[in-house]
């Protein structure tokens, strides 16, 4: 006769008669308890793969008091940073068998900050990655109870807070340095918009670079990330060779490769040469930068490392909630490319690792 009811999904009792051990040692082998010889472990997981068995998510959060999931609270993912940065957290979460709960902020005020750790709490989350990435939002954070593990990216490191963060300043100085190297002494930069941390990192590490030349620093452009803000800026520059000012610019360092992108349109509108007339580098390494005319020189942010690192240290406080706050620096990578004068790599782009203690620069662990 024909089966009409479906069949009942196997319980941890199927798999410990299976693997021939008791109920309790099927539930120290889920919860990866320490005391179970490996011979007895393989045969539990082989039962579990046999039957096909699928832990009860809350039955086991009420054994190990963990619910295996962590929760993440981003803003301005529209943004290339931000969304790689979110992407590689994910990553690293999936690798260490975590699920990710994330919430979205359309600002980063204290009283939004507040509300999405209450909500993670009521959603259970073992702890939390906080991206911080404008100096408010850090300082708001660190007002702010926490209920549970929590660790900022991009947030910098001038709080007594635990967090990731990769070194601006010392990219910003390698993209300045090498322009140096080419022979520019008036290079100007399009720094992004004045509340960002990673903006501030960029415009002081062109502004070390400059003054450790013995170089007089110019006045910096104004921009907002956006393509936009760089073409306004790219007119400023095309001005500047219009009137054949001395003080026009060798060379140009935009913040991020969108606004780089919008100086290259608006030099090439006005007919300046790159990288003849103008050298023009930025920040992040885009995809599309390899495929500019001519392809773009610029920093790589490796946004792997950040969700690796950022995942990694705040398991170990969820493990170890007594674990000294720590601060880890990723090195960012030069990407030279045929924008700036004297660039010609092999391939798409050549890439130099940071660098020199001079830096600033932390270990990338």
């Amino acid at each position: 006769m024909a089966e009409t009811g479906e069949r009942r999904p196997p319980t941890m009792a199927d798999v410990a008669q299976v693997a021939g051990v008791s109920h309790q040692t099927v539930s120290r082998v889920l919860s990866d308890h320490p005391n179970v010889r490996g011979a007895t472990k393989e045969r539990v997981l082989s039962a579990i793969a046999e039957l096909g068995y699928r832990p009860n998510s809350a039955a086991r959060t009420l054994v190990t008091r963990r619910s295996r999931t962590i929760g993440v609270v981003a803003a301005n993912t529209t943004l290339f940073g931000p969304a790689s940065i979110l992407a590689g957290l994910e990553r690293a979460a999936r690798r260490e068998d975590y699920l990710v709960a994330s919430v979205g902020l359309e600002e980063l005020t204290e009283h939004a900050l507040g509300k999405a750790l209450e909500r993670l709490g009521t959603w259970g989350v073992d702890g939390a990655v906080v991206m911080t990435p404008h100096r408010h939002a850090v300082a708001a954070l660190a007002r702010l109870p926490q209920p549970f593990p929590i660790v900022t990216v991009e947030g910098g490191h001038d709080l007594d807070l635990p967090g990731v963060a990769v070194d601006q300043l010392g990219g910003a100085r390698a993209v300045t340095e090498h322009l140096l190297s080419l022979g520019h002494t008036r290079i100007w930069h399009v720094a992004g918009p004045g509340e960002w941390i990673e903006a501030e990192g960029r415009l002081q590490g062109w502004r070390a670079a400059l003054e450790a030349a013995g170089l007089p620093v110019p006045p910096h452009l104004a921009g907002d990330w956006s393509p936009a803000s760089g073409h306004a800026a790219g007119l400023r520059v095309a001005q500047a060779f219009r009137r054949g000012a001395r003080s026009r610019p060798t060379a140009v360092f935009a913040a991020n490769d969108h606004m780089a992108l919008g100086v290259v349109h608006a030099l090439h509108e006005a007919g300046v040469r790159i990288p003849q007339d103008v050298a023009v580098a930025g920040f992040d390494d885009l995809p599309e930068g390899a495929y500019l005319t001519p392809p773009l020189t610029t920093v790589r942010q490796d946004f792997t490392s950040v969700g690796r690192e950022g995942i990694g240290m705040l398991l170990r406080l969820i493990d170890q909630p007594a674990t000294p706050v720590a601060h880890v620096s990723v090195r960012p990578e030069l990407v030279i490319r045929a924008s700036t004068a004297g660039a010609r790599p092999p391939g798409p782009g050549s890439t130099a690792t940071l660098f020199s203690d001079a830096s600033g620069a932390g270990p990338n662990r």
